[in-house]
């Protein structure tokens, strides 16, 4: 995709504003931002000690966590309809 066909659009997370570029949807693009500024809202919640930087760290821990266990449950899945279809 070339530069001129990237969606572009600006996002607030945790009270900044972003400028987001990419290949999805604007919609996709939005509700990524929002899934992000919602983890970082509920981690501080319970660290309100924690800096800028050290939150967005664990959020990226924890949504790095997340993708990982959805992938291992993939693999899973795939197996099992393997097995299945054998």
């Amino acid at each position: 995709m070339s530069e001129q066909e990237k969606t572009r659009i600006s996002v607030d997370i945790y009270g900044q504003n972003y400028k987001m570029a990419g290949t999805e949807t604007s919609g996709h693009m939005r509700l990524v931002a929002s899934i992000v500024d919602d983890k970082m809202r509920e981690i501080h919640s319970h660290n309100r000690q924690l800096d800028i930087a050290k939150l967005a760290v664990l959020t990226a821990v924890n949504a790095v966590n997340d993708y990982i266990k959805v992938k291992e449950q993939l693999e899973l899945l795939e197996e099992e309809l393997k097995r299945l279809k054998d």
